[in-house]
């Protein structure tokens, strides 16, 4: 089992940035494709980008070009840059696997756009 560690989320303004970091407990680097999900209020969790070992990188379209995901192997990290922000991308972000096979949720970070 990993332990996954989110941080980095605040309240920002629309058109703010933000950048999210997930920190596993393990070596991840070699093995996972890894993701960012989020769970916006009342709805259920999604995956907004993912990316492979070798840093191949997949998005929802609702923040294509907005969104980069990226990751630190040696550091075990994976990273969630947010730029031009939108109120309908307030949510708890969460990192994991892309796979159907999830480790434990850590506890997420909280992004709020709000003017």
């Amino acid at each position: 089992q990993v332990q996954l560690v989110e941080s980095g989320g605040g309240l920002v303004q629309p058109g703010g940035s933000l950048r999210l970091s997930c920190e596993a407990s393990r070596i991840i680097g070699i093995l996972y494709n890894m993701g960012w999900y989020r769970q916006a209020p009342g709805k259920q969790r999604e995956l907004v980008a993912s990316i492979t070992p070798g840093g191949s990188t997949n998005y929802l379209d609702s923040v294509k070009g907005r969104f980069t995901i990226s990751r630190d192997n040696a550091k075990n990290m994976v990273y969630l840059q947010m730029n031009s922000l939108k109120p309908e991308d307030t949510g708890v972000y969460y990192c994991n696997r892309d796979s159907s096979q999830l480790w434990s949720w850590g506890q997420g970070t909280q992004v709020t756009v709000s003017s």
